[in-house]
């Protein structure tokens, strides 16, 4: 079993291991891991502006992500007194597989007043130590995404409907180093479609094209919850959308947007 989901190779070139291995392709990643991989760029690339809080990202995957080595290429687009707006291309074997917008904004103290409208925040519908542990449908001898990740059911079940689960990363995102809060958001927010999946696994795709995480607030601790449900149009499109917790509350939403058809 590989020891990370990545081995950095210099600054922008990482090599994929086989825990990066998603559910539709034995040769294509799972989107979190990549997305995840983004996020650190952009955070170095943030925090010699002082930015530190990732508030949005957004993916557009163009083309399915190899296990192979990546290469990734942050350019800062603008950085000004509250945010910073970054890009990103991810490639792969000269082709781009993801392009990326990220804003970061800086930091600062602030004190709510007591008893404002929908605060404190919502709680997830269980802590992680009181979900029971489960395993993804397409778990399977050969190591992927199943492998990187704990689960724990908090609502629902897997591939059955509207379904919260808590991930935890089993490994590290690059070899020799600890993921930050963003990180592990990233790794577990592109799984939203999938836990909430309402068609059968073995007959449909339903594959997002891209992810649009939102934080309100610093992530904490090691465990990320996913809350989300699908919604499917007759036009062989959908939307999943998820509401992020960590142990403290709500932390963010998600969304997907799906391309649905059946299996050849």
């Amino acid at each position: 079993m590989p020891d990370s989901a990545y081995e950095a190779l210099d600054e922008r070139t990482f090599r994929a291991s086989a825990l990066t291995r998603g559910p539709w392709d034995p040769g294509h990643q799972h989107a979190g891991p990549p997305i995840a991989l983004v996020c650190r760029g952009v955070e170095r690339a943030a925090h010699v502006h002082g930015l530190t809080h990732v508030s949005r990202v957004t993916a557009n995957l163009l083309r399915p992500v190899p296990i192979d080595v990546l290469n990734l290429d942050v350019a800062t687009e603008y950085t000004g007194r509250n945010a910073g707006h970054f890009s990103a291309r991810l490639s792969a074997g000269g082709k781009d597989v993801a392009r990326f917008t990220v804003l970061v904004q800086r930091e600062n103290d602030l004190t709510l007043p007591d008893g404002l409208q929908g605060h404190p925040l919502p709680m997830a519908p269980l802590p992680p130590d009181a979900s029971p542990p489960a395993a993804f449908p397409f778990a399977s001898r050969r190591a992927g995404y199943a492998d990187l990740v704990e689960t724990r059911l908090a609502q629902g079940r897997f591939f059955n409907g509207p379904c919260a689960a808590w991930f935890r990363l089993r490994q590290p995102l690059v070899r020799g180093e600890a993921p930050s809060v963003y990180q592990r958001v990233a790794v577990a927010a592109d799984s939203g479609n999938g836990i909430s999946a309402i068609l059968d696994f073995t007959k449909y795709l339903f594959v997002n094209s891209d992810l649009t995480i939102n934080l309100l607030r610093r992530p904490h601790g090691e465990w990320i919850c996913i809350d989300a449900r699908t919604h499917l149009g007759p036009n062989g499109c959908g939307l999943a959308e998820s509401r992020l917790f960590d142990t403290q509350g709500l932390i963010g939403v998600a969304t997907q947007s799906l391309t649905v058809r059946t299996r050849d």
